[in-house]
């Protein structure tokens, strides 16, 4: 559906290209200087603001589980039956809410954790082991889908149920606060917004290019250089473009399907061909660790220490997730049409949590075995070659290892077109006034910010800038949203309440079955108080 009131915002799009230019340039122009500010900041940032971040995650995360239990739960985004299949649903948010670096993650974190753990634990000794991958379970679990499911949710009351135009930050901001979308307060946030998306695909987009180069040259003896990085950005830049013009039906559903189905089924074969009994113990006991340790690792401050495990890893990932939240809201806001609030939570928690469980699982576990039994010292490979180097020496070493790592660097590749896919899509969306129900941002605007969203990814590898810098770009674009994040949660339960705060339980069930065109149960209420 078109929509003839869309227009592009020029002047959104100009200030955001000259701010990307400007950081491009700085980057390549001051590689070391850029590296000492960047670390400079990430510890002030992360000192000033990590508690607050940290209760804020907490919150959320008991927020969306009452959401899910309460009446409130049955509202219904939109009326009609849902767009898209529900696993196709899932797959579609879960490839937007999580970058293409995932893999990477997958088969390295819990190296990280085993030389600098969290909760004061002493570094490489077996409890760092045993908790390393319980804190990978966490960082990628209920706190952090929960980022997602709020933020979702408030974007998706705003446009679906309150019916209000414009698929972008500041016309939910101005619903709440008054302050107008096309005035000084709006167009701060909007640029926010764009600042934080590419801030956000920094650290998974560089990740990637150099996961991908290092793969190539262990596989195939491609020079591991920059300029086989920039060609395989290249590459993948054509992929996601190419799906982005598509469209989302033809091109993100299918790609979504693809990548997701192809990262589970990867798992499930180095789950059987791997140490399947020590992957499965190991899964389940780290697990249990994550539940028993959960308020700990949520609250944990180190106030008696430095507190550096949390600054550089849970503070960061929280922000990481709030960075990529805005982009994955306007998402699930798009496909979500027609689907109750409880269908959203639970998809994206359960989906997105139990997903990441076992793909983690099942490639740490393997990752872990090798370095128990001596095969592969990982966290040795990790200080003195890299990541990258570790992760391709433990792929080649299963068997058929080189068939494994081909299968694995073309999964990355296509996951990180379609998660740009759907990055670039909501930049559009942003950057596109006067959006309704139904509409999209044109192809062109689409392919013009799949090109501009890989250029500050770019400068940070010809930079060679170091993993602590890409970091930073995270946290100071994310901070700034933490204020539009709570905004935004504040405007959505405003809203709820005075819509539906009098509104008897089984009048909203009766309510979301006749808007999705099926009868609703005759439920009586308990007492005559009841309908009032």
């Amino acid at each position: 559906m078109s929509h003839k009131n869309k227009k592009i915002d020029v002047f959104l799009i100009t200030v955001s290209l000259i701010a990307v230019l400007l950081t491009v340039i700085g980057l390549a122009a001051f590689p070391g200087e850029a590296e000492h500010a960047a670390n400079q900041l990430f510890e002030l940032s992360t000192r000033t603001f990590g508690t607050s971040v940290q209760v804020l995650v907490f919150g959320s995360s008991l927020a969306v589980l009452y959401l899910a239990f309460s009446k409130y739960g049955n509202i219904r985004l939109g009326s009609g039956k849902p767009e898209y299949a529900t696993a196709t649903w899932v797959f579609m948010f879960i490839c937007a809410g999580m970058g293409s670096s995932t893999l990477y993650w997958g088969v390295m974190e819990w190296a990280y954790y085993y030389q600098t753990p969290g909760l004061n634990i002493a570094a490489a000794t077996p409890k760092a082991l045993e908790y390393s991958i319980s804190y990978s379970f966490f960082h990628w679990g209920v706190s952090a889908w929960s980022i997602y499911a709020l933020a979702s949710l408030a974007m998706a009351y705003h446009f679906h149920v309150r019916k209000k135009s414009g698929l972008n930050l500041a016309s939910i901001v101005e619903a709440v606060t008054g302050f107008k979308a096309t005035g000084p307060v709006g167009r701060s946030v909007d640029l926010i917004f764009l600042l934080t998306m590419m801030g956000a695909l920094t650290v998974s987009l560089a990740l990637t290019a150099s996961t991908l180069t290092r793969g190539l040259h262990d596989l195939a003896g491609t020079p591991d250089t920059f300029t086989v990085q920039l060609l395989v950005i290249g590459a993948v830049a054509v992929m996601f473009s190419l799906s982005s013009y598509i469209g989302i039906d033809g091109g993100l559903q299918r790609l979504s399907k693809m990548v997701c189905i192809g990262a589970l089924v990867f798992a499930l074969v180095v789950l059987l061909v791997g140490p399947t009994q020590f992957t499965i113990n190991n899964t389940a006991n780290s697990i249990g660790l994550m539940i028993q340790n959960y308020v700990h690792m949520s609250l944990f401050t180190d106030p008696a220490g430095d507190g550096a495990f949390t600054r550089n890893w849970t503070v960061f990932y929280w922000l990481w997730w709030v960075s990529y939240a805005p982009g994955v809201a306007m998402f699930v806001t798009r496909v979500s049409r027609g689907r109750q609030i409880k269908e959203v939570v639970m998809a994206l928690l359960l989906g997105g949590s139990f997903g990441c469980w076992f793909f983690f699982g099942a490639l740490e576990s393997y990752s872990m075995h090798q370095f128990i039994t001596g095969a592969v010292d990982v966290p040795k490979m990790l200080s003195e070659q890299g990541g990258e180097s570790a992760v391709t020496h433990l792929l080649l070493a299963l068997p058929w290892g080189q068939v494994f790592l081909g299968v694995y660097l073309f999964i990355m590749a296509i996951f990180c077109a379609s998660h740009m896919d759907a990055a670039a899509y909501a930049v559009a969306a942003t950057s596109t006034r006067n959006l309704r129900e139904g509409d999209d941002p044109t192809p062109t605007h689409r392919l013009f910010w799949c090109v501009v969203l890989t250029l500050v990814p770019l400068a940070m590898l010809f930079a060679k800038a170091s993993l602590s810098t890409m970091k930073t770009a995270v946290v100071l674009t994310a901070i700034p949203f933490m204020v539009i994040l709570l905004v935004k949660i504040y405007g959505f339960f405003k809203w709820m309440i005075e819509d539906y705060g009098q509104v008897p339980a089984y009048r909203i069930e009766e309510e979301a079955a006749r808007m999705a065109g099926e009868e609703p149960a005759q439920k009586a209420p308990r007492s005559a108080a009841a309908v009032h």
